[in-house]
């Protein structure tokens, strides 16, 4: 089949994307895109499908299976990384003066533009405050643990880096879930 959608074949390309899907759905589950959703993810997702799809050479000696599931997994993580970096936030937040000039945006009202940098700062303080009320109720290495897998890392790439086999590492995500889903939703300042 992947020599077929290679050669483009009448729909073999999207008949092995098909059949893909739900591996791709699997590959950006356990990930968090800033400013994105799932949907996302799945789409990026899709894109490293796609590549594999036309990059795929059996000569190579891997399955097509293992070498779709390495360009999901890259594509995905790449966009995660590149979603966290702050050197693109001030072209990401800002806006255009010819926006703000024109008449066309300011018909639209205030809630066209983007927010402030006073509710950017904000927004950075509330999300430090929320990391840190959350991280009280963890242990040295479940925060270590959170801090690596909000960083879009893989499990293996966690375990490595904290020093610990990976079944250490999903043990404390699962006791960090559990922990997390007790606290109450509402404010999490201690009093």
């Amino acid at each position: 089949m992947q020599i077929l959608a290679r050669e483009q074949a009448d729909g073999a390309e999207e008949a092995l994307a098909e059949r893909y899907v739900r591996e791709v759905r699997m590959c950006a589950r356990p990930y968090f895109l800033i400013g994105g959703d799932s949907e996302d993810l799945i789409q990026e997702g899709m894109l490293g499908l796609l590549s594999a799809i036309r990059e795929y050479d059996r000569e190579k000696g891997a399955s097509f299976k293992t070498y779709a599931r390495t360009c999901i997994h890259n594509r995905i993580r790449s966009a995660v990384r590149s979603a966290r970096r702050l050197k693109n936030a001030p072209l990401n937040d800002g806006v255009s003066l010819d926006d703000v000039l024109s008449d066309e945006s300011q018909s639209l009202g205030t809630h066209y533009y983007a927010r402030s940098p006073e509710e950017q700062v904000l927004a950075r303080e509330t999300e430090n405050e929320f990391i840190s009320a959350y991280s009280r109720c963890l242990s040295k290495l479940e925060a270590e643990i959170l801090d690596l897998y909000l960083d879009g890392l893989t499990y293996e790439e966690m375990a490595v880096t904290a020093g610990r086999d990976v079944k250490a590492v999903d043990n404390a995500v699962q006791r960090i879930r559990r922990k997390l889903a007790r606290l109450p939703s509402g404010d999490n300042s201690e009093s």
